[in-house]
């Protein structure tokens, strides 16, 4: 059976996503990692990279970045190119997320220059149309997030569900190898099931988990949703 993906962005949120919180936080992935066995992708501040690095080191939990810069290595201060993130260690990147988002161009620079350095993409999308163009240019990973629903707790697998069968459809008319991903609102196990019956392989979660009381149970609980979805 083909594994489910449980992907994790952190943000930015002060102070769930810093310091001891972070590091917390990907232990409770290792261990929800360790009792499913999904695939998960966490994506923390570049300030706490190494640590959550160091936090999952020796398991099957894979670090990815926010972001990184259309540029290379030189006189470029305050930009992050990708050969400095391949040598802190992470194993992916998150591109053209809603909050930050890039140019179609520098998008098929950094998916291109990611595969030749041995990282993985996870390339965002706020519509179908966007999902099915960034595909074309052969990421590891689309994630389909309508922004008008990130961070609102109303899940696009249940608020626009044909925004999730679109993208499905429309993505693999261009590329049928590209694992395709829902975000936006998902809080719930019934939100990642839901995702997943859609057509998609997995979820891409921020505040649902990050903020949560207890973040380890609501990652399982999706894990563990997603999992049955597949059966």
């Amino acid at each position: 059976m083909v594994k489910p993906v449980l992907a994790v962005n952190f943000k930015a949120y002060y102070p769930h996503s810093f310091g001891e919180n972070a590091y917390r936080l990907a232990k409770d992935a290792v261990r929800v990692w360790r009792e499913t066995g999904v695939e998960v992708i966490l994506a923390p501040p570049f300030t706490e990279l190494k640590s959550v690095i160091e936090a999952v080191n020796g398991t099957g939990v894979k670090v990815f970045a926010q972001h990184a810069d259309p540029v290379e290595p030189g006189a470029v201060t305050g930009f992050i190119p990708l050969e400095g993130l391949k040598n802190l260690g992470v194993h992916g990147v998150i591109l053209n997320h809603s909050e930050h988002r890039l140019r179609i161009s520098d998008i098929n620079y950094l998916v291109k220059k990611a595969r030749s350095l041995g990282i993985e993409t996870l390339v965002c999308a706020d519509t179908p149309e966007t999902g099915a163009a960034v595909a074309v240019l052969g990421p590891d990973m689309v994630a389909v997030e309508p922004p008008e629903l990130i961070g609102t707790g109303v899940s696009v697998s249940k608020a626009k569900p044909e925004v999730v069968t679109n993208s499905v459809d429309m993505i693999r008319r261009v590329n049928k190898d590209v694992a395709i991903l829902t975000g936006a609102g998902i809080t719930t196990g019934e939100d990642a099931y839901i995702a997943v019956k859609l057509g998609t392989i997995g979820v891409l979660v921020a505040s649902g988990i990050v903020k949560a009381k207890d973040p380890y149970q609501v990652m399982k609980e999706m894990a563990e949703a997603m999992l049955k979805s597949l059966a």
